[in-house]
């Protein structure tokens, strides 16, 4: 989707904790001829570290507090937190939007919304290793390369079509912490990477396929769809 306004699509990027991807998403962007701006921050928590991050960078931030959100009887109402967010990325005119360890379940009303709009990063090469703890779950498996992966968000979990991926060798001796320091790094490759690409409008999804034009990506490690790698 092309930006309502002149100028370049305007970013949302939805945190809960400490921003590392969101901080590569910011860094990418900062640079001359990136085509999207990160208009603003927006974390479930008040307390998460990566809204102060955000803040230093001269991005706009925003905490709508998921605790708050609570139906007669007391319990969590997604629903209403989700029209929240909603309202405020409608407020702020974004574009595009993009989680980044944002820890909580989406609505379908709210991910149907979206759809084709919202990108994920996820610490594991999907369809494999869906959820959580995906470090520890690839070393009891056994497996030999582990990586990330960059998808639309659907209402499934872990699901969406996949944008873009990025493969690690997992060593012998690993623990779930190298291993997942060795995926991060190439999450902060392919991340900006794949937002750049939805930007540009260069990403069509084909049923559950994403079709991608032609790109360059400077990045150590085995990236798919194809790149140069230096």
């Amino acid at each position: 989707m092309a930006s309502s306004r002149t100028g370049a699509p305007r970013i949302a990027v939805l945190i809960s904790g400490r921003g590392s991807n969101m901080m590569s998403l910011i860094e990418a962007a900062a640079v001359p001829g990136f085509p999207g701006e990160i208009a603003c921050v927006i974390s479930n928590r008040p307390d998460a570290h990566g809204l102060n991050r955000a803040q230093a960078c001269n991005i706009p931030v925003r905490a709508i507090d998921h605790m708050l959100f609570r139906d007669e009887a007391g319990k969590p109402d997604r629903a209403a937190f989700d029209a929240a967010l909603d309202a405020a990325l409608e407020a702020e005119e974004i574009d595009f939007v993009c989680l980044a360890g944002f820890m909580r379940l989406l609505t379908p009303g709210f991910t149907r919304k979206w759809q084709g709009r919202m990108i994920n990063i996820h610490p594991a090469l999907l369809p494999s290793f869906k959820g959580l703890h995906t470090h520890e779950r690839a070393l009891a498996e056994g497996v030999k390369i582990h990586g990330c992966t960059v998808h639309f968000v659907t209402p499934e979990m872990d699901v969406g079509p996949i944008i873009m991926q990025a493969a690690v060798p997992v060593l012998e001796g690993d623990t779930p912490e190298a291993l997942g320091a060795r995926v991060l790094r190439q999450e902060h490759v392919i991340y900006p990477a794949a937002l750049r690409l939805v930007c540009e409008g260069r990403t069509r999804i084909d049923g559950s396929v994403v079709r991608v034009d032609e790109f360059e990506l400077d990045a150590h490690a085995l990236v798919v769809p194809p790149a140069a790698v230096g």
